[in-house]
């Protein structure tokens, strides 16, 4: 290999064949940035597997339509699990064929996980991609994933350690969304971009984006806003919506509540919301990643039925159910969860996050450091370790 290969970081020029399979958007994503770091140290791969559109435009090649693995909920899964099945054995007998060098794995860990191991068995090196959350609960299930992978690339330090303890080859390659937010928001921009007043204070909303989360959070977080409106009526409250039907539910939702108190709907948008906001009141989930990255105090409420809340709380094995906390091992953000998740008390974990100056400082500096602790340019340190595992086979 030439010197000025070398310099342009190039690992090999050899025609190497990277598999992927990818099965949601958040994958493709994912896919489509490794494409792009993978090229410039083999120029000459091949990329082939299942993907979508963000990979394909990266010169993918996807056997099948990637939405055809993009199945939500146990009655869709059965209704799909013939061709799930014809799916998952196309990939065997294509890889079998012509072994790539690499089979990579991006989250959707019950369909991915199974390829692996079968690629694994034949021979192939696989890599995995966004770990499943098998550090929370049915941690039995990380004993399944030692015998797929030949490692395992995880978003959050915290689950790194957990790979470590397990002795399964682990690389950190951060969070791309930490690489994509930049460190200071521009709230008077989201503000202006989103039509809303400037100097009075906003409380953003998000329930969460499905369904049932709206049907359950929905009015809590409600009357948690006209608590807080009864005593500052000079608050903002901006509600986004994932979609049209989510935004059908939350307009029905408002005046079934008769709720008085003045409310922006937006469609989408919810990161700019979240940009816009002086607090955040929202359910668990990535949204509390996105809250923390844009540096915004938030409380975080979540309701289930008392036999799934049972359930849960015998299975999960981790103290704290929002990222920020996680990731700082300590409680961070407040999580009123169950019987705890009151109007009134959400509504008071607001205000005092809206009014408590020092208080807000201290998150902003605490979520800076979390911020650049996951801003590790997650392409190119997937990337690096991927190469790392096939230059030493």
């Amino acid at each position: 290999m030439s010197e000025t290969a070398l310099q342009a970081g190039v690992v090999s020029t050899r025609n190497i064949t990277f598999g992927i399979v990818a099965g949601e958007a958040s994958g493709d994503i994912l896919g489509a940035g490794l494409i792009r770091s993978l090229r410039i140290r083999y120029p000459h791969a091949r990329f082939v597997g299942i993907g979508g559109d963000e990979m394909i435009a990266e010169g993918f090649h996807s056997l099948v339509p990637m939405e055809r693995l993009s199945v939500m909920g146990l009655v869709e899964v059965l209704g799909r699990i013939r061709e799930l099945f014809d799916i998952r054995a196309r990939l065997f007998d294509y890889f079998f064929a012509t072994p790539p060098d690499v089979v990579i794995g991006i989250d959707s860990p019950d369909f991915t996980l199974t390829v692996e191991r079968r690629c694994r068995e034949a021979g192939i090196p696989t890599v995995h991609y966004v770990s499943p959350s098998v550090w929370a609960w049915r941690q039995k299930r990380i004993f399944k994933i030692a015998k797929s992978v030949d490692l395992m690339l995880t978003l959050f330090p915290f689950e790194a350690r957990f790979y470590q303890e397990h002795q399964v080859p682990v690389a950190f390659v951060g969070h791309p969304l930490a690489d994509r937010i930049p460190m200071t928001p521009e709230t008077g921009k989201a503000r202006r971009d989103l039509g809303l007043d400037e100097k009075a204070p906003l409380l953003a909303v998000l329930p969460g984006s499905r369904a049932g989360e709206i049907e359950r959070l929905g009015t809590l977080f409600l009357e948690a806003a006209r608590w807080i409106q009864t005593r500052r009526p000079d608050v903002q409250l901006v509600i986004p919506c994932v979609n049209s039907e989510r935004e059908r539910q939350v307009r029905e939702l408002v005046e079934t509540l008769d709720v008085k108190l003045p409310v922006t709907i937006v469609r989408g948008r919810s990161r700019d919301v979240m940009a816009a906001s002086d607090v955040v009141l929202l359910a668990s989930g990535t949204a509390t990643l996105e809250a923390m990255l844009l540096k915004k105090p938030m409380v975080v409420g979540y309701r289930l039925s008392n036999f799934s809340y049972k359930l849960l709380s015998r299975l999960v094995k981790v103290p704290y159910v929002a990222l920020p906390n996680l990731l700082a091992r300590q409680e961070l953000v407040p999580e009123l969860l169950q019987d705890n998740a009151t109007p009134e008390s959400l509504g008071g974990a607001v205000l005092e996050r809206l009014e408590n100056d020092s208080e807000r400082q201290r998150l902003v500096d605490a979520f800076s450091e979390l911020h650049e602790t996951l801003r590790q340019d997650a392409d190119e340190k997937a990337a690096t370790a991927i190469s790392g595992l096939l230059e030493s086979r």
